[in-house]
């Protein structure tokens, strides 16, 4: 039976959707014709993003957590789409699909009406079904941003204001105070459309770009995902661009706010921020920059401003060349994309580009269309993947050779080629030899990508059953970009080396998220690039003492930012059980166990308290959110797997906790081999989280197979 939002909303012909991957380029097709769907038939991976029947039989009923393992592959192998990888829908912000629709609004790009249907389906499913609106992400509680936003998107898509679902996300929305309360990015927003004013918000001023590169808070010292979207904002900002009134607009503008939008005093406002909305308040010292930008605002030369936002339409340029138009992530993409078709026009090349890239973010699911939180998790996912087939022991078998030759390719494939163009001007790190998280086409170094790639290729290039496709010298750059990545800290970042100290946050001016404005040091980037360097190590002897200096200092960080409980707080996984995994990996690997480690020690008693009554783990998003351990009402496969996984890193000697761990994990497995989806599994910026999808395949299948290769594989549960 549909749910009830389907039949108020409309839905799509699942049956005509397909999802393409080129090289790692992932998406989606609606087909017309009869014709089009027998030339193209749906895959077994199409339905099972789709939530249809896979028509996969059932398994043999697992025994041993080796069985259980072997199921899972079976099962997750059928998911290998053609470009070698593995796919997966990557949702959980709600404030993304608004910045693409909004995009294509003002820029005339035309919405597909199956877009425009599947769309409001999915908000349809996500809003909150007690309060009417949409919050930061799809787990949290409503708020001005998500529901303002996605109002928007609705009214956009074409659905009526006083259809059931928009009158009670504008009722919630009234009660906490209207679209005038809404935080930064979404004052940004609605001012382009036309419903809100530039003057209502805090500067964004392009004069920041051409500052001396000395200056302590100049914007190339900040943490990359902020500072490209500030890039292309400052260009908008000066711009004060307003779409044209329309018969939507006008109607919008009655109905996003509780007073007249004409009696407005938007100057009045810039600080006018839901409390519902607020994660990380301004700073006495942000609002005093902010006091003085306005008031430069007002006496800045003509020509500086002319000189300011021409060099920043070539930073907005060379990002838009160095990523194939691609951009960073879904943020930047469309807001690159408004400079482009302001600056260069609606027929220039680069607004073709960005049409077309706009494609490579769009998912679907069996909830409808939304915009993914990155162009995929390609490289990411099936390096993990591979990791994951090795550590069961089996991998050289036959019949997982196809796959992971496959798999082997893809990663060779992927690889980042060469620097970008003129990168020091563009403030960008080396490249060459990188892995990205997405696709190559992408073009971003990100270290645990690069390190888990790495260890991916290593591991079966190394067995005698697998060709070696990536040359040492191939192998040598990818080295050197992680040697050159670590912060002075010792510690690991995503992207690029840390270039400013912690005070930089005082100037975080989002509202809505922590830990934005700074690359910092974190334990899973960290632990990856060691266990990395280590596993590269024992095959090579290039930079060895290079890689033994690193490693050393990385492991002190590691040390260092445990905290006194014995944990550590994960900054892209939920949370503390997620960051747990990576660091004892890293300790295990460098001799350190629960024998002699009072690291270890303390991370496995830590661990051990919150093993829930049914065996397993869960951890609430809250733990991310707050920076305390919050339980789920329920416990979690990915959580269990993380937790299990830690604990056979640590070596502690009682194995009983392990095994009512991956009990609950062989109990929740189906007969087919696969699990479903719980909890959301990630988080960015502490408050923000997303989902992970294939984690719970990837994760479970590991630590079954670490227990079959450290204990034994014995009948460990008779379900």
């Amino acid at each position: 039976m549909a749910p009830a939002s389907d039949a108020t909303v409309g839905k799509t012909d699942y049956a005509r959707w397909r999802m393409k991957s080129d090289h790692g380029r992932q998406t989606w097709h609606y087909l017309q014709t009869e014709e089009e769907m027998k030339e193209w038939p749906q895959t077994i991976a199409d339905k099972h993003y789709l939530g249809l029947d896979t028509g996969l039989p059932d398994l043999p009923p697992p025994k041993t957590p080796l069985d259980a393992a072997k199921n899972g592959i079976e099962f997750f192998s059928k998911l290998q789409v053609s470009s070698g990888n593995w796919a997966c829908e990557y949702p959980g912000p709600l404030f993304l699909t608004p910045g693409f629709i909004i995009t294509m609004y003002i820029t005339n790009t035309p919405i597909p009406q199956e877009w425009k249907t599947e769309v409001i389906r999915y908000l349809a499913h996500r809003t909150n079904p007690h309060e009417g609106g949409w919050g930061l992400h799809v787990e949290g509680e409503s708020t001005v941003f998500g529901t303002a936003m996605n109002y928007v998107v609705l009214r956009i898509c074409g659905m009526d204001k006083d259809h059931p679902i928009a009158a009670k996300a504008r009722k919630r929305l009234h009660e906490m105070g209207g679209a005038l309360y809404s935080p930064h990015w979404g004052k940004i927003w609605l001012s382009l459309l036309n419903l809100y004013k530039w003057e209502g918000l805090n500067p964004v001023i392009p004069e920041l770009w051409v500052l001396p590169k000395w200056v302590p808070f100049h914007p190339w010292r900040w943490w990359i995902h902020c500072r490209m979207v500030y890039l292309p904002i400052s260009y908008l900002y000066n711009s004060k661009y307003y779409h044209p009134v329309n018969d939507l607009i006008l109607s919008l503008r009655k109905e996003l706010y509780t007073q007249d939008f004409d009696s407005i005093d938007f100057s009045r406002h810039r600080n006018s921020v839901s409390e519902i909305d607020v994660y990380y308040p301004h700073t006495t010292l942000l609002n005093v920059l902010n006091g003085v930008l306005v008031a430069w605002g007002k006496v800045c030369p003509k020509f500086v401003q002319e000189y300011a936002i021409r060099a920043v339409k070539d930073l907005v340029v060379r990002e838009d060349e160095d990523s194939e138009y691609v951009c960073l992530g879904p943020v930047n993409n469309p807001l690159n994309f408004l400079v482009r078709y302001l600056d260069d026009g609606p027929r220039s090349h680069a607004v073709q580009m960005h049409r077309k890239t706009l494609e490579d973010y769009m998912w679907l699911n069996k909830e409808g269309m939304f915009v993914n939180g990155t162009d995929g998790l390609q490289v990411w996912d099936t390096s993990f993947w591979v990791q994951a087939v090795v550590e069961t022991g089996i991998a050289q078998r036959e019949e997982y050779r196809e796959m992971l030759v496959r798999a082997l390719e893809f990663l060779e494939d992927q690889q980042i080629r060469e620097n970008c163009r003129d990168q020091h001007n563009s403030y960008r790190h080396i490249r060459k030899g990188a892995w990205p998280f997405s696709k190559r086409l992408q073009g971003y170094t990100v270290s645990d990508c690069t390190a888990e790639a790495l260890k991916a290729v290593l591991l079966l290039q190394r067995m005698p059953e697998f060709p070696k496709l990536l040359s040492d010298q191939r192998l040598y750059n990818c080295i050197d970009v992680l040697l050159s990545i670590q912060s002075s800290d010792g510690g690991f970042s995503e992207y690029e080396t840390s270039r400013v100290g912690d005070w930089i946050e005082h100037l975080n001016a989002a509202e809505v998220f922590g830990n934005i404005m700074k690359s910092y040091s974190v334990p899973e980037c960290t632990t990856a690039v060691v266990t990395a360097l280590t596993l590269f190590s024992q095959m090579y002897g290039y930079k060895k003492d290079e890689i033994e200096s690193a490693v050393k200092r990385a492991l002190n960080f590691v040390k260092k930012i445990q905290r006194k409980d014995g944990s550590w707080y994960g900054s892209w996984g939920i949370c503390f059980t997620y960051a747990a995994m990576f660091a004892m990996e890293a300790l295990e690997i460098n001799g350190e166990s629960y024998d002699n480690s009072p690291h270890v020690r303390r991370a496995v008693h830590f661990l051990l308290e919150k093993q829930m009554t049914d065996g397993g783990w869960g951890e609430s998003y809250k733990s991310s959110s707050t920076g305390v351990y919050h339980h789920h009402e329920k416990s979690q496969v990915c959580n269990t797997a993380y937790a299990c996984i830690a604990l056979m890193h640590s070596g502690y000697p009682h194995r009983k906790p392990v095994e009512r761990g991956l009990k609950l994990i062989m109990s929740r497995q189906k007969a087919n081999g696969e699990w479903e989806q719980e909890a959301i599994e990630g988080v960015f910026n502490r408050n923000c989280m997303i989902a992970y999808p294939n984690y719970k395949f990837i994760f479970t299948v590991k630590a079954l197979g670490m227990f079959a290769k450290k204990y034994g594989d014995f009948v460990l549960w008779e379900g």
